[in-house]
């Protein structure tokens, strides 16, 4: 392995450990949830999630495990809690 890759992994590796470094802006989601799938959005801010406690409340258990899971990578601002 040449030492540029060496230098480029132990970058990673130091990044890595720094996740307030990564902020998401728009990604999709899969949630398996009891008793169907359900797909999750986040964009500009905003999530969605296709399920009807979503669409009446703006909110739902899957979005909030995601956001729990994913810690301080989505700014406090857009957080479901």
């Amino acid at each position: 392995m040449n030492s540029g890759i060496i230098g480029k992994i132990e970058k990673a590796k130091r990044y890595a450990q720094d996740p307030g470094r990564i902020t998401l802006l728009k990604f999709t989601v899969l949630f398996h949830g009891d008793h169907s799938d359900h797909t999750l959005t986040y964009d500009g801010g905003a999530w969605h999630c296709e399920c009807s406690f979503f669409a009446t409340h703006n909110t739902c258990s899957h979005t909030m495990a995601v956001d729990a899971q994913l810690g301080g990578m989505i700014p406090a601002e857009f957080s479901a809690r």
